[in-house]
């Protein structure tokens, strides 16, 4: 009986996790910041509910299948959010019109090419043909 109880408030936590990673998606202003609600709160959400699947299986192999997931889901998921953010940096995706840091934008080991000042060479002007 006391699992039960385990098993609806750790579902029910894990699908309201999950309700706001989707309700992040439509509220928040950039790509960025949907990215960050996203990973967190869709991280959490299915880690809960695979909790619950592993109490409510109870058995050895479904619990440790369950657990194994959620670690790599949680060692690998900020990880691909990082990543994911960087790549759309360097590509080019802009920020919110109201955000207040870049901190990638001075950053010397980023070595990104979007942000780099370009060398502007002088233009060279033909010389005067010369009559004979």
């Amino acid at each position: 009986m006391m699992t039960d109880i385990f098993i609806m408030a750790l579902s029910t936590i894990g699908a309201l996790f999950i309700l706001i990673a989707s309700y992040g998606i439509y509220r928040m202003p950039d790509f960025y910041a949907r990215l960050s609600v996203t990973i967190k709160a869709a991280t959490m959400g299915i880690g809960c509910i695979l909790a619950a699947a592993a109490l409510h299986f109870s058995e050895f192999s479904v619990t440790t299948k369950a657990l194994a997931i959620v670690f790599f889901l949680f060692l690998t998921s900020p990880v691909a959010g990082f990543l994911i953010g960087r790549v759309a940096y360097f590509t080019g995706t802009k920020l919110w019109k109201h955000s207040i840091i870049d901190e990638m934008r001075n950053d010397p080991e980023s070595s990104c090419a979007v942000h780099e000042k370009k060398k502007e060479e002088p233009v060279k002007k033909p010389l005067p043909e010369k009559e004979e």
